[in-house]
């Protein structure tokens, strides 16, 4: 095994003796015997740049339970954090959320000079990406936020008493109709410097890849040319004679439902499958893939020609996931290392 890297965990063997109950129609007892054993892999911030997995803050686990002929029965894949002194999962899909009505959004400052904005919503979350959450005030207003996952920021609309739900989601456009009250994360794909550059686009038209939201999830088949009304019923708003109902603040996710609901779509995939047989979760033969690996089996640490740093597929999906896959698929090798089924050598350092 190459040295530098640590695989976390080693088969732990259990064995499942079930004996079934009830009448015995078979004129014999019916004993089911298997065994499966457990193994773990786990991929982190600047692993395919020699840091240490002691020395990162980041990491993805993945851990594979295969019967002994190599089938997965049971997948579970983990994005942790390191904060405050402890390791956190960003995919648990648990919020606090509150709503001040009182509050009318303003803009955040983008840009070097990032300045947080003046938000509704005070939202306690480990997961942010494509985070969605709403309240319905007693008199009728509605507090909407929406987390965007190309300029990842917090999109914020209020809609008063006498608002035409009728109006077109299109017509909300960035920092007019929706506001950008708090950047969540720094590693956005665009990074406006100012609101200025977004003029006129809404949260459907802002980036190619936000097909996503109408795509997947709550919100599939909602567009720019749907109505505010559709939008905010898909998300769980009741209407009576035209008038939003008080509804207590909630949360949840759109698109491919936020980490967890990404890597919840990976296990669905692996489900049953041959681990013998899915020895990557990408196919590395593609051209634009496999020239962005260098000699040390690292990809996507520098710019090549004809090569791709960031492996992603939103349209068709990449074993069930749209978000960006090589350190996940890292984990995922790192975890048959564990299982004797590929060595260390075969495993692609994704860049984190």
């Amino acid at each position: 095994m190459r040295k530098g890297r640590l695989i976390l965990g080693s088969a732990v063997l259990i064995s499942l003796l079930t004996a079934c109950g009830g009448a015995d129609t078979t004129g014999r007892d019916e004993v089911v015997q298997g065994n499966t054993s457990t193994y773990k892999g786990v991929s982190w911030k600047g692993e395919a740049k020699g840091v240490k997995l002691e020395d990162t803050d980041q990491k993805i686990e993945t851990t594979l339970t295969l019967d002994d002929e190599g089938i997965i029965k049971e997948v579970r894949m983990d994005f942790l954090s390191f904060k405050n002194g402890e390791w956190v999962a960003r995919n648990n899909p648990e919020a606090e959320v509150s709503i001040d009505f009182t509050i009318d959004p303003q803009a955040a400052v983008p840009g070097a000079e990032y300045e947080k904005g003046v938000s509704m919503f005070d939202i306690k979350t480990n997961d942010m990406m494509s985070l969605y959450a709403l309240g319905v005030d007693e008199d009728g207003t509605v507090a909407l936020a929406i987390v965007d996952a190309v300029i990842r920021y917090k999109l914020e609309a209020k809609f008063e008493p006498g608002f035409d739900f009728d109006t077109q989601v299109g017509e909300l456009t960035i920092n007019n109709g929706m506001v950008p009250t708090v950047r969540t994360s720094g590693s956005g794909l665009l990074k406006p410097e100012d609101w200025s550059e977004l003029e006129g686009k809404n949260l459907f038209d802002l980036h190619m890849f936000n097909h996503v939201i109408s795509d997947y999830g709550v919100l599939e088949g909602v567009d720019e040319s749907s109505t505010v009304g559709e939008m905010l019923t898909a998300l769980g708003v009741e209407f009576v004679d035209g008038v939003p109902s008080q509804m207590e603040a909630t949360h949840g996710f759109h698109s491919n439902g936020g980490w967890k609901g990404n890597y919840d779509s990976i296990a669905e995939y692996l489900q049953g499958k041959n681990a013998n047989e899915i020895t990557s979760l990408i196919d590395w033969s593609l051209p634009r893939y496999a020239k962005g690996i260098n000699e040390d089996n690292a990809f996507g640490l520098e710019s090549r020609a004809g090569a791709t740093r960031t492996v992603q597929d939103s349209f068709d999906s990449i074993a069930g996931s749209t978000v960006r896959m090589s350190r996940e698929n890292t984990s995922y090798q790192a975890a048959l290392v564990d299982a004797g089924i590929i060595s260390e050598e075969e495993v692609v350092k994704g860049r984190f």
